[in-house]
């Protein structure tokens, strides 16, 4: 039987249908989650400790890890906490947190790709100037600036949601909080809810999305440039982890994007899946592209595990 919620709390949802097969569900997000934590934390571990990676990219590989980091750990706990004991209930202050913390690390992560992407694009574009112009002092001024713009910008939306009554059905539609499917109970007013954060989307996904995408065209316009064909291919080469990197999140974004806005149709669990992969794909992926694609990770991976049976 559901529990019955109370007026300061709301009902998470797994996938309606499959209740008795939720142990089951659950063993392949609880071996994600465990490979996002491995993979980041190893990724955040091997650039702390490695002096090697104590460059501007891979201080916003670090940057990236941790954001990811974050974002898995704020949704997993009631997921599996929904999937394992079937705790479903949530406070009210925490359902908002936890959707504050959601959007606040989303918008995050797409600060950080745009960060990295102005990394590349200096080092091919001006390399001269590369060591200049990404100091570590300006590193922490774009990092504070990527961490504000998403921490602040989300407030305005979420403060109210303390404040709204919710008569409606307190079921929400994911085994996390979003801002969209709380002001789906609320009855109040939800007008600038509903309209904000389509402003907000535009503003951040959408120009950060651009924006990395003219300087792309900068950076393969400069390397077309370059005469040497092996020059041209070591240019490219460091762009390929930030470039799958990108695709990774922002295909999962506009997916995303289109089950909501025009997938009415769809059925609900298409939603589900979809906002799962949106959430889980990027951070299990990250670390992997640049553990793969990049060679001063790999030598540094190794070089971390061989010093750590070494010491055993």
């Amino acid at each position: 039987m559901w529990p019955n919620s109370s007026s300061n709390s709301f009902l998470l949802t797994g996938f309606p249908g499959l209740e008795a097969a939720h142990h089951w569900i659950s063993t392949p997000f609880f071996f994600v989650y465990i490979s996002v934590l491995f993979g980041n934390g190893t990724l955040l571990l091997l650039i702390k400790t490695d002096h090697n990676l104590h460059e501007p990219m891979y201080y916003f590989l670090a940057m990236l890890a941790a954001t990811d980091l974050g974002l898995t750990l704020t949704t997993m706990p009631t997921v599996l906490g929904v999937l394992w004991l079937d705790h479903r209930e949530i406070r009210n202050a925490a359902c908002f947190s936890q959707a504050y913390f959601i959007h606040s690390l989303s918008f995050v992560e797409s600060g950080v790709l745009l960060a990295m992407a102005y990394d590349r694009f200096i080092a091919i574009c001006n390399p001269l100037r590369y060591t200049s112009v990404l100091t570590n002092t300006r590193v922490v001024k774009i990092g504070l600036g990527v961490l504000m713009r998403g921490f602040v910008s989300v407030v305005p939306p979420i403060t109210p949601l303390y404040f709204f009554p919710y008569c409606h059905s307190h079921v929400l539609s994911h085994a996390f909080c979003l801002h969209q499917d709380v002001i789906k109970v609320a009855c109040a007013d939800t007008t600038f809810n509903r309209l904000y954060p389509v402003v907000l989307v535009v503003l951040i996904f959408v120009l950060d999305s651009l924006i990395i995408l003219v300087s792309y065209v900068l950076i393969l316009k400069s390397v077309l440039s370059i005469a040497s064909r092996e020059e041209r291919a070591k240019a490219l080469n460091t762009c390929v982890s930030h470039i799958c990197c990108v695709l990774v999140f922002y295909v999962t974004v506009i997916g995303l994007s289109l089950i909501h806005w025009f997938g009415k149709q769809v059925p609900h669990i298409v939603h589900l899946i979809m906002s799962y992969v949106y959430f889980l794909f990027p951070p299990l992926m990250n670390p992997i592209i640049y553990s793969v694609k990049t060679k001063q990770i790999q030598n540094g991976i190794l070089h971390l595990f061989c010093t750590h049976r070494i010491r055993t």
